[in-house]
């Protein structure tokens, strides 16, 4: 026993190095104050931001946050007190994108259950749920002279936005029943009753939440129907003339979005056999999508095998064949946006994607990919065949060379030949005349 508490003193002293000594409390937290509430449409509210150090000391803090630019704007990115002596990047924001982002620092450092950020005052544009989420990029740095930055735990915040409640009569739509739910009718019909002693209404239709009818008289009518409105948040005002007074204004709000999701492709993992899919809707958003794995030429209503699925989704094919995967993106009013993708799945380990290649053995190869191996190849090929040609050309003129150096070699030949033979004849020519000359002196003697 005592040998194993020793052993294990090293392993104790190295993780002792690995966790952080300064980490003293456990994580810093981010959280928002208030975090929920009910608004009105048109009115403003303040959400503060607080950080909780959990016993640490920190000089930096980077927060994201993200809320919903339909629903909410924001007005004022910064009030109030804040521990944060020096920001590093002005506090930004976008009413388009939904976001807000703070850089600051605290040279001295500070250690604190509830210190304050920021507060950001929004203005309640529609009605809705707004929640307003830190971005995973939100941290805390230490005062360790490292700045070691610490992912911080996040408390969100939800708000409920409501259209004020009538102060003139009740509207109420037969079309467009719930004014926080989007609708893909284009043509909304809206309804009120008539009070006693009432004589005229005034109403209007527009984007203006807080907007106030004039007091021209529309006459008597208890209903009003538009026709083609575009996609948007719209309100519909309405008062009332008693006793010939024109009252105070009641609002409806309604949502229309007739345009489907953006257009979309699936791309398909087939070596893990995942297909992968994501889409946006500009006004109403996404709500879910449904999936189709079938077989060509083999089921004739894939529309029956759809299914609702998230990103990614495991495909169930095992055997070979030609197969599609149709996903379809449904947004908030019901609107739809299909997107198909085919591939062939030739044995186990190769399969044949229509619009993007081929896969071996899990490995991709791209149709971009597959055409300039092909171009490399041909090029080899011919560069190959052009050498081989040369080397062709070469050996022939080589033969053609031996041959005519043979020929001169011949010619060399003959030449010796015929040297050699006028060289006897003249060697026969010398011992005639040797012989003659011999014969003349022996007669002069």
């Amino acid at each position: 026993m005592k040998k194993l508490s020793f052993a294990l003193i090293p392993i104790i002293t190295i993780f002792s190095f690995l966790i952080p000594s300064f980490v003293q409390g456990g994580s810093p937290s981010l959280y928002l104050a208030p975090s929920k509430g009910t608004f009105f449409v048109g009115s403003t509210f303040s959400v503060s931001i607080y950080v909780d150090t959990k016993e640490n000391k920190i000089n930096a803090v980077e927060i994201g946050l993200k809320f919903p630019a339909d629903i909410l704007q924001v007005t004022t990115p910064t009030a109030g007190e804040s521990f944060v002596s020096e920001w590093l990047t002005p506090p930004s924001y976008s009413n388009i994108g939904g976001v807000i982002s703070f850089k600051g620092g605290i040279p001295e450092g500070i250690a604190t259950s509830a210190g304050l950020v920021s507060t950001i005052t929004f203005r309640a544009k529609s009605p809705g749920v707004a929640k307003l989420e830190f971005l995973d990029s939100s941290k805390v740095l230490l005062a360790d002279g490292k700045g070691t930055p610490l992912v911080a735990t996040t408390f969100g915040g939800s708000y409920k936005i409501l259209i004020p409640p009538p102060e003139g009569p009740e509207i109420f739509s037969p079309s467009h029943p719930d004014s926080e739910k989007w609708y893909s009718n284009p043509n909304p019909i809206f309804s009120w009753k008539k009070d006693k002693g009432v004589t005229d209404f005034s109403f209007s239709f527009s984007q203006n939440p807080q907007e106030n009818p004039d007091i021209v008289s529309e006459g008597d009518l208890t209903s009003k129907v538009y026709k083609g409105i575009s996609d948007g948040i719209w309100y519909f005002h309405l008062r009332t003339k008693k006793d010939g007074l024109w009252g105070r204004t009641s609002h409806f709000a309604v949502k229309i979005d007739t345009a489907p999701p953006q257009e979309f492709k699936p791309r398909i993992d087939i070596a893990n056999k995942f297909v992968y899919f994501e889409t946006k809707d500009i006004h109403s958003g996404i709500n879910y999508y449904e999936i189709s794995v079938w077989e060509i030429n083999k089921v004739s209503a894939p529309a029956s095998f759809f299914v609702e699925a998230v990103s990614p989704f495991k495909i169930p094919i095992n055997k070979p064949g030609s197969y599609s995967v149709i996903v379809r993106a449904y947004d908030k009013a019901g609107n739809k946006q299909e997107a198909e993708v085919r591939f062939r799945l030739l044995n186990p380990l190769i399969t044949y994607l229509e619009e993007r290649g081929v896969a071996i053995k899990g490995i991709f190869f791209s149709w971009t990919l597959i055409f300039f191996i092909w171009f490399v190849l041909i090029l080899t090929i011919i560069y190959l065949l052009f050498r081989l040609l040369n080397r062709q050309r070469g050996f022939k003129k080589g033969i053609k060379e031996i041959r005519e150096a043979i020929e001169e070699i011949e010619k060399v030949e003959e030449k010796e030949k015929e040297i050699e033979e006028l060289r006897e004849k003249f060697k026969e020519e010398k011992e005639k005349l040797g012989e003659k000359l011999s014969s003349q002196n022996k007669y002069r003697l």
